[in-house]
């Protein structure tokens, strides 16, 4: 891939003002948190993760909400079939040549340990591990600690994103490389770096995160620095994803007492695909049934979840939006959807189901690897294709249209699903065979 020349940070900011108008006038408030905010994966609370029993040497102890009927829980071949992923593979588009890049934070120094036990769990190749531009797959920046595996610390839902992001695009695109940019903390000031350096060095076609924050919580200069990085991105024809969140209309309010009603950056920006939540219904061995909105209340054991959406106070609705939602200053979120519940990975040699928007940004950035090696080249921002489908009569077969259910949670009122676009699951979630081709042409 050729490397495009590095601007310095006054050009984005001159692109930045060529895209304005995709920025609501909206004064930040002075509350806003300065420079290094911290954001939270998406598998922001270790009571959306369940711990199976530690495995035998000679064998991986799987859990039994893989056999349940309806399926409790899912595992590469169940989700390849829910969704129609398996019919692409076997015509061999599997993601050959194409790179995602994981955007995670903190060291997960058990990755490559853990991507085997995924891959001896469900009898799958490991995936091609090339250095990229000299460097190894995993690219730690300068000044990321030690890693601490207490599951009570900071690091522990980062490295754990980490594990779940690297395991399931590798399970929707099993010959897609993977690189890894491991920021030195959690704060956005740091994680928009480490972005940055996979955009500038063109590590690969796909970027995936699974992070987030309340809008009001990120500095104005650090939300002109992300959509810099964000629009340079673009300009290389990278697919940028990143998860809606996990609290419904509402995010973690900027001390973290609380919840407020809010979008997530980075989702919100017009330049990244936000990926909501669903419930997934489905048979023995991955038949497809029914889904819902995904809204798990809180209990005693779990904090509970529901499907980030909303509108964003930042950046005003792109024209692609125009014809599902009316507000005109508002950009809605989420742009599509994928299973939220439930999901077994491992992490540091340990089984684990986790619950979540987690793993729906690194399949769907799996999606777009099958997508981008059946075209022979990258697609780029996918928006306005996946809008144009929307609108269009193949829409009904490309995607899943979720139209029951909300992302009200706790004491924030949501959004109901409702047929076609809502900010609850956005456009619904894929019809992987029918809708590639789609992709592909640009066009519903």
């Amino acid at each position: 891939m050729s490397l495009m020349g590095v601007r310095t940070l006054c050009a984005r900011a001159a692109v930045l003002a060529l895209s304005a108008p995709l920025l609501a006038v909206v004064a930040i408030p002075a509350s806003a948190g300065p420079i290094g905010h911290a954001m939270t994966p998406a598998s922001e609370s270790a009571s959306q993760v369940d711990f199976l029993p530690d495995s035998e040497p000679d064998a991986i102890r799987l859990p039994p909400c893989l056999m349940a009927v309806p399926l409790g829980c899912f595992k590469t071949q169940t989700i390849r079939a829910a969704y129609g992923v398996q019919a692409v593979l076997n015509q061999g588009i599997t993601g050959k040549g194409v790179t995602i890049v994981v955007i995670g934070a903190f060291r997960q120094p058990a990755l490559e340990s853990d991507l085997a036990m995924f891959d001896n769990a469900w009898t799958q190749p490991q995936p091609p591990l090339p250095p990229v531009a000299g460097k190894p797959r995993v690219i730690p920046m300068d000044g990321t600690p030690p890693f601490d595996p207490n599951p009570k610390g900071v690091q522990f839902p980062f490295s754990l994103e980490q594990s779940v992001d690297v395991e399931w695009a590798h399970a929707i695109a099993p010959d897609a490389s993977i690189v890894v940019v491991e920021a030195k903390s959690e704060q956005d000031v740091d994680l928009v770096a480490a972005t940055k350096y996979a955009v500038d060095n063109n590590l690969g076609d796909i970027i995936t995160q699974s992070f987030g924050e309340a809008e009001m919580c990120a500095a104005p200069a650090v939300l002109e620095q992300q959509h810099a990085v964000f629009q340079k991105a673009s300009e290389l024809g990278m697919t940028i994803f990143a998860s809606s969140g996990d609290k419904g209309a509402g995010r973690q309010s900027c001390d973290g007492q609380s919840l407020v009603l809010s979008a997530s950056t980075p989702a919100s920006d017009p330049l990244v695909t936000a990926v909501g939540g669903t419930h997934l219904v489905a048979g023995a061995g991955g038949g497809y049934i029914a889904e819902t909105a995904w809204n798990r209340l809180p209990t005693t054991t779990s904090a509970g979840g529901a499907s980030g959406g909303g509108f964003s106070t930042l950046f005003r609705r792109p024209g692609w939006q125009a014809p599902f939602q009316k507000d005109n200053k508002a950009r809605g979120v989420p742009d599509v959807a994928y299973a939220a519940e439930s999901f077994v990975a491992f992490w540091n040699t340990h089984g684990v189901v986790v619950a979540g928007t987690s793993a729906g940004p690194p399949q769907w950035a799996g999606i777009v690897a099958l997508a981008d090696q059946a075209a022979g080249h990258r697609l780029g921002s996918i928006n306005k294709t996946l809008y144009h489908i929307g609108k269009s009569d193949a829409y009904s077969t490309a995607f899943n249209d979720i139209a029951s259910g909300n992302n009200s949670f706790m004491d924030i009122a949501g959004f109901e699903a409702a047929p076609g676009w809502d900010a609850v699951t956005g456009l619904g979630t894929p019809q992987v065979a029918n809708l590639i081709p789609l992709l592909v042409d640009g066009q519903g």
